[in-house]
């Protein structure tokens, strides 16, 4: 009998254009209740677009995104702010303000969204560092700390109020190789420790076949195949392998075209 897995995100017929030029061709995704599922493509792929419209920043041309149970597309800012309570978010670059140590950092959600006093706040941000390997680093500011580092105060921060979902942008972006499969097992252990749900947008081949029990890839806007890592490594689609294999693209390039494209003729 074949095992029901239940959706913590589901994505339809998903469409997104910046002005007049469409970025996102009917997506259609979905990512499984406690599965690591990585979203992968080059750059200019729109992953990170795709990311930003399952997060609610980006409004689609057309389609639907649920999350948790909810469609948050159209769905009023209060009721989307509750949902974005549920879920955690460590950006790219960590995104920690510079003025504020890592405590307060890491408390901020705490103090944004609970009434919770000092001392619990206090205890929980000394727990959340636990989980990173930061103990200790409370009082340091951001621009004492390593890139690894930031990387590991962020995710801390987005962990604080223990989400049922945690979305990851480019963990491993700038690391070098030994920090960057040491943060690929710190997500893992996520994962299995707090029973959590991660989407992790990279470009990282490695760091992807690590970490993922699903893998998603992106290219020009399409999806062009979601499965295991064993289905993408043995996919036949040339893109997929292109990707894979690093290898460039070979894109036929039509006269006419380009001088339309060059002179706005188009």
């Amino acid at each position: 009998m074949q095992q029901k897995h239940s959706h913590i995100i589901k994505v339809s017929g998903l469409n997104s254009h910046y002005g007049e030029r469409q970025i996102l061709h009917d997506v259609n995704l979905d990512v499984r209740e406690g599965e690591i599922m990585v979203i992968m493509g080059s750059s200019g792929s729109g992953k990170t677009t795709l990311l930003r419209t399952m997060l609610g920043l980006n409004k689609p041309s057309q389609g639907q995104v649920h999350l948790l149970g909810k469609e948050i597309t159209s769905m009023p800012t209060r009721e989307l702010y509750k949902i974005r309570q549920q879920f955690g978010v460590s950006f790219q670059g960590g995104a920690l303000f510079s003025s504020m140590s890592v405590k307060e950092n890491i408390q901020l959600p705490l103090r944004e969204h609970t009434q919770l006093d000092q001392t619990t706040m206090d205890i929980m941000c000394r727990l959340k560092l636990e989980v990173v390997n930061l103990s200790g680093f409370e009082q340091l500011m951001p621009g004492e700390l390593s890139g690894g580092m930031l990387k590991r105060v962020a995710l801390a921060r987005a962990i604080i109020m223990d989400p049922k979902l945690l979305f990851f942008d480019e963990p491993s972006a700038g690391l070098d190789p030994v920090v960057s499969a040491e943060l690929d097992e710190l997500i893992i252990r996520l994962k299995d420790a707090m029973n959590m749900t991660i989407v992790v947008v990279t470009h990282e081949l490695e760091s992807a076949f690590r970490i993922a029990d699903r893998i998603t890839v992106i290219d020009q806007g399409s999806v062009l195949i979601t499965g295991s890592v064993d289905e993408v490594k043995n996919c036949d689609n040339e893109r997929v392998q292109n990707l894979l294999n690093r290898r460039p693209r070979n894109e036929i390039i039509d006269a006419d075209e380009y001088i339309k494209r060059l002179t706005g003729t188009q």
